[in-house]
């Protein structure tokens, strides 16, 4: 047998392969069984494809009866703003912690997590959000959560403290402490997404222009990465296969393609002006990249040069651009769970964009709070939250 490769084709692909072209009754199980993830993390059902119990139709029964909602924190007003989906209106609002960032889905679905970092000072606070009812619970004390991730085996959220350069792992309940990680040379540490396996974690450190790989179990940095040019790294998606972390570069106005496991730069996708948010489609087909307008960190509305690229993940080119009407600074949000829109913060516009992903238009642009930021879209198909706003596997 004769099988041709390409230089996009990671070895867990490549196996894959090999096991169908072989055939065999337990082709299916060699697949699943190949990749040896962290003990208590879900087996990865496919390994070409790491977000294949993310597409349409494929939500947890745990949340299937959820009425969908979408959750905008906006930073400046200290609120979070809920809307219905289905007849985009807001339906509700709420005031939270101080300066908002994010809204998280908890690894286990089971609660919305509001990042409240309280920039600049002191008493930053986590706000529960039960998405049965759509409503607040009582805030929870925790140090600088710019941003919230989940370890792979669910046993640990990770606060990300921003200010502080570090790692903070607590259970996922509580939030009691149970230990921490420094990242000394990552000023601006904010996000970031784990290997197929489960066994790092790779984050971008805005400030200083570089990335941060991080064994997790072992609470211990790996090494660091220096972007060209002095790049303002933002935010962090692995390729389907598990090959490839792109890293949007603000200043850059693209993605760097980072080769995960040697920890080097492999390639660039240039996109648009302030390049910043990383949003899989629900076919795991392609990656919706949000170009904000600005390629320095802070903007103003109705100036910038917004607009959405969308790249291949089969070939890592762009085969469309979507451009922002009256400027526009798409930031942050996530797909809905059919992938029929892409729901993104217009953060220095005061709005949320819903664009049809079959077309690229922008079919509502609905006014929100003071500066809008890390929106989520719930439920979402998947069967558990890696965090952010929705790294669903």
């Amino acid at each position: 047998m004769r099988l041709t490769t390409t230089p996009h084709r990671s070895l867990a692909t490549l196996l894959l392969a090999v096991t169908l072209a072989v055939g065999g009754s337990h082709a299916s199980s060699y697949a699943t069984a190949r990749i040896e993830t962290v003990p208590g993390m879900p087996a990865v059902t496919d390994p070409g494809n790491l977000y294949s119990e993310t597409v349409a139709g494929k939500l947890s029964p745990a949340i299937a009866s959820v009425t969908p909602r979408v959750y905008v924190p906006n930073v400046k007003s200290h609120e979070v703003h809920v809307i219905d989906p289905a007849t985009l209106k807001i339906v509700d609002r709420y005031k939270v912690g101080t300066n908002p960032q994010h809204v998280v889905p908890s690894w286990d679905l089971s609660t919305l997590w509001v990042t409240n970092n309280a920039e600049g000072r002191t008493d930053g606070t986590l706000t529960p959000i039960d998405p049965v009812t759509g409503k607040p619970g009582k805030e929870v004390a925790v140090d600088d959560p710019y941003n919230m991730y989940f370890t792979p085996d669910g046993k640990s959220a990770v606060i990300v403290a921003e200010a502080l350069k570090r790692l903070d792992f607590r259970d996922p309940k509580t939030m009691a402490l149970q230990g921490s990680v420094a990242a000394p040379k990552c000023a601006g540490i904010n996000h970031g997404d784990f290997s197929i396996d489960g066994k790092y974690l790779i984050m971008t450190c805005e400030y200083v222009g570089r990335l941060v790989k991080i064994d997790w179990r072992a609470r211990k940095v790996l090494g660091y990465l220096t972007l060209p040019d002095n790049g303002i790294p933002q935010d962090v998606r692995v390729s389907p296969d598990g090959a490839i972390f792109y890293v949007a570069d603000l200043k850059a106005g693209g993605v760097h393609l980072i080769e995960g496991d040697a920890f080097k730069i492999v390639g660039f996708v240039k996109t648009g002006v302030g390049t910043h948010g990383l949003y899989p489609s629900r076919d795991a087909t392609r990656l919706y990249v949000t170009n904000r307008g600005f390629s320095r960190i802070g903007g103003k509305p109705g100036v910038g040069k917004g607009s959405v690229s969308v790249i291949d993940f089969a070939t890592r080119h762009v085969v469309a651009t979507w451009p922002i009407p009256q400027a526009g600074s798409p930031d942050m949000g996530n797909v809905s769970a059919d992938g029929k829109f892409l729901w993104l913060s217009g953060r220095y516009d005061r709005v949320v964009y819903v664009i049809d992903t079959s077309t690229g238009e922008v079919v509502k642009t609905i006014p929100v709070g003071h500066e809008p930021h890390g929106l989520t879209v719930w439920p979402q198909p998947g069967r558990y939250s890696l965090g952010h706003t929705g790294n669903m596997r």
